[in-house]
């Protein structure tokens, strides 16, 4: 490429007008995609990118021919465009070509497979994977009942005859190449629990970025255990996880559809389905039925026993799917790799001995230790207690009266790796001051953490920074929200009354007893009312503000934006006005049974609620016009994705409180102008309206902030009442940080999760066993 493609493209957008998010948002490429082309970052770019942005530009023949003249570093003949009406002009973006969406794509494509690229690059290096260097991982093909017919996985056509069975051995490094040899692009994974098929996966999907060859789909590894296929098809499940993982996709074509669903539904993404026996056992089957559906090329890892029995049930395998299992280690693999997790070299060799005795088998203890030390979970744990851990000595390990059998010691080794890892302090991202936690009580937290995860019928993995207060219960939710209104409200009333006006500070008293409670049941009951609908639940923004929208396909968040505001503002105001009316009988001005107060009361709740509810609908409302997705970097981790939310929601507030202060005011002379020909005389001094203005608008949009968005509700829930009920710390974001850098938990996109599934369990049974109300459970991992 030649060397003034980024100098060329700067200057034609400066002197267009434009910034780099306006270029972004008429060419239909992503913000990321012109910064780099701007630094002249990055692989070159094709013809048909630098023909988009010279379109959105406006760039006529001379300049046209340039920015093809960096691509081919010569002479370009590069035809003019066709001339286009002005009428025209103005939809060009809602009819774009076929072509343009598959540039588009391509392109979203390309940035999806740098951003996995790059975590799974540091998620393997968190999980020190190659550290002295990577447990062997081996396999062979799975039984021949658990696969498809050769013929159908080789898609021959009739008649070909007998097809030959595939190549299918290899090893860790090898599982890309073995891939490539499946002419249906279907793969399913058995092993044992922690036999290291995660740590495959995240190796294929390593491999197979970095081939030199051109990848057909861009393979993303998806957890499984959050899906339900009786509720959701598999290609809108897997759209959300695109979604919530990486918001910038969810920019949309001018089809409407988001660049996730687009890319689904183009396929070209490869879905790596990891954890099929994560799924209710009862979902397993119709998982698989579901599967067996589409075509979409995929690789699905399981444990054998979990995927023979869906298999059984479902009578069919994974269509089109060729099979691997993988091996157990062998104890030739723990002699080469233990002795060399013992550092420094100068300790003594603690394995020696211990190794020697599982050779021999003499000791009592060797055959439960051999069975226990077969799968890479389980070998990574000892390395942490033993190896790690100055004056530990794995010969314990060899006492068949502590441990009689492998699950004795498996249930040590996970009961002992909390305790171990937090022992010593491990620097924090940001300050390089090591963090201390007490390890008791960081293993009374992680111990809520998994049992906030557990449900009746199923066991959830993704540990959502936004779902955390979940475990407060539903009706404790809505107390909640009934609590931060009233709080809200209270702090507007005495904000507007106090300190602005100087007014009395009993009637300030007085107006908060009374307004505060009434607003709180209008916000608790529309939360009440969104949670009988299934609807409680409040994800995460994934959207920043801009003047400029990259779509026009607002208009469904507007409406449910505005029907919201419009429930929350129509209740709120009809409780204004009785408060109001409550008020005058509380200072002896007027009697509650005369019918001409309650006649006007009802008119007040009336005119109070179209005022609130139409200024809350639209305020809210509007908001969803200024909203673009994410860059991709901006919410990478968990910790990312809250500290945009809270930006947003404090944005949110600026905008809203004294928008909604200053409408509520205005509204009100619209009303009453309005109404007073059906109603009779009406007043709204505006003096008056100005006041009721602010308090409202303040405390309404400071408690919508706090309980209508999922910032909110993790401040509330999980920053302060969980702390305050000692089932999590105070500084939640930093402990759950920490645990990542322990290695206790794991990165999955925007959520985390624990290192496996047996240590959650473990976790979560201990927890219940310390609470009187529940009993110890055991689940097999």
């Amino acid at each position: 490429m030649a060397e003034g493609l980024g100098a060329l493209l700067r200057d034609l957008r400066t002197r267009s007008g434009m910034t780099q998010d306006q270029l972004a948002e008429r060419s239909g490429l992503s913000e990321r995609t012109i910064r780099r082309l701007e630094n002249d970052r990055g692989a070159d770019p094709r013809l048909s990118t630098v023909n988009l942005l010279a379109d959105a530009l406006g760039a006529g023949p001379e300049e046209r021919r340039r920015l093809a003249e960096t691509l081919s570093g010569g002479p370009a003949v590069v035809p003019e465009p066709a001339p286009t009406l002005p009428e025209e002009a103005d939809s060009r973006a809602a009819r774009r070509p076929r072509g343009w969406e598959r540039t588009v794509l391509a392109e979203a494509a390309e940035e999806l497979a740098a951003e996995v690229l790059r975590r799974l690059r540091q998620e393997e290096g968190q999980r020190r994977v190659h550290d002295p260097y990577a447990l062997p991982v081996r396999w062979s093909p799975a039984a021949a009942e658990l696969t498809d017919r050769p013929e159908n996985v080789r898609q021959l056509a009739p008649g070909v005859g007998a097809a030959p069975e595939l190549d299918l051995d290899g090893d860790l490094h090898s599982v890309a190449a073995v891939y490539r040899r499946v002419e249906s692009g279907r793969l399913v994974v058995l092993g044992r629990g922690g036999s290291g098929k995660s740590i495959l996966a995240i190796r294929f999907v390593l491999d197979l970025l970095a081939a030199e060859q051109p990848l057909e789909r861009v393979p993303v590894v998806f957890s499984l255990g959050s899906w339900d296929p009786s509720a959701v098809g598999l290609p809108d499940w897997l759209t959300d996880r695109l979604l919530r993982d990486h918001p910038d996709l969810a920019r949309r074509l001018p089809s409407g559809r988001t660049l996730a669903a687009e890319l689904i539904g183009a396929e070209l993404v490869l879905p790596v389905l990891d954890g099929f026996d994560e799924l209710a056992e009862g979902l397993r089957p119709e998982a698989l039925r579901v599967l067996n559906l589409s075509r979409m090329p995929m690789v699905l890892t399981s444990r054998r026993s979990e995927y023979a029995e869906a298999v059984e049930a479902a009578r069919a395998p994974l269509v089109w799917a060729a099979g691997i299992e993988l091996a157990d280690l062998t104890l030739t693999d723990l002699d080469g790799y233990l002795p060399r997790t013992v550092r420094p070299a100068h300790r003594p060799p603690v394995w020696d001995g211990v190794l020697a005795e599982l050779h021999t088998g003499r000791a009592a203890g060797s055959q439960g230790l051999a069975t226990a030390l077969r799968t890479p979970l389980f070998v990574g744990l000892a390395r942490t207690m033993y190896s790690e851990e100055p004056g530990s000595d794995p010969g314990e390990l060899l006492d068949a009266v502590r441990f009689p059998d492998a699950h004795a010691v498996e249930e040590h080794l996970l009961a002992g790796f909390v305790p171990t890892v937090y022992r010593s302090g491990v620097p924090d991202r940001v300050t390089g001051r090591r963090r201390e936690w007490d390890a008791d009580r960081a293993r009374h937290w992680l111990g809520h953490l998994a049992h906030h995860l557990a449900r009746l019928d199923r066991e959830r993995q993704d540990l959502a920074w936004w779902q955390l207060g979940d475990s407060a219960g539903a009706w404790a939710r809505v107390l909640a929200t009934f609590l931060v209104t009233v709080v809200s409200v209270c702090v507007a009333e005495v904000l507007v009354m106090l300190v602005v006006l100087s007014r009395d500070p009993l009637q300030a008293l007085l107006d908060c007893l009374l307004v505060g409670p009434v607003a709180g049941f209008a916000f608790g009951a529309v939360h009440a009312v969104l949670l009988l609908r299934g609807a409680g639940e409040f994800e995460p923004a994934r959207t920043r503000w801009s003047l400029r929208r990259a779509d026009r396909s607002w208009g469904r968040l507007f409406r449910s934006r505005f029907v919201l505001g419009l429930a929350v503002g129509f209740l709120a105001g009809c409780g204004v006005s009785c408060t109001l009316s409550v008020e005058q009988a509380v200072y002896g001005f007027v009697s509650l049974t005369d019918p001409v107060v309650l006649w006007a009361t009802l008119i007040n709740m009336l005119l109070f609620g179209l005022m609130f509810g139409l200024v809350a609908g639209l305020g809210l409302g509007c908001t969803s016009v200024l909203e673009v997705p994410l860059d991709v970097t901006s919410a990478a981790t968990p910790a990312d994705l809250l500290a945009v939310n809270r930006a947003t929601v404090i944005r949110q507030f600026l905008v809203l409180a004294p928008a909604s202060s200053l409408g509520i005011a205005l509204s009100g002379k619209l009303v009453v102008w309005l109404g007073s020909g059906l109603l009779g005389p009406l007043s709204w001094p505006l003096d008056q309206g100005l006041i009721t203005g602010s308090i409202g608008g303040i405390g309404g949009s400071l408690a919508y902030a706090f309980a209508f968005t999922a910032w909110g509700r993790w401040v509330v829930l999980a920053r302060c009442w969980l702390p305050l009920t000692r089932r999590l710390p105070w500084r939640t974001v930093e402990f759950l940080d920490d645990a990542y850098r322990r290695g206790v938990l794991r990165r999955a996109g925007a959520v985390y999760q624990f290192r496996h599934l047996r240590l959650q369990h473990h976790l979560g049974a201990a927890y219940r066993a310390g609470r009187s109300r529940f009993s110890s459970v055991h689940l097999d991992g």
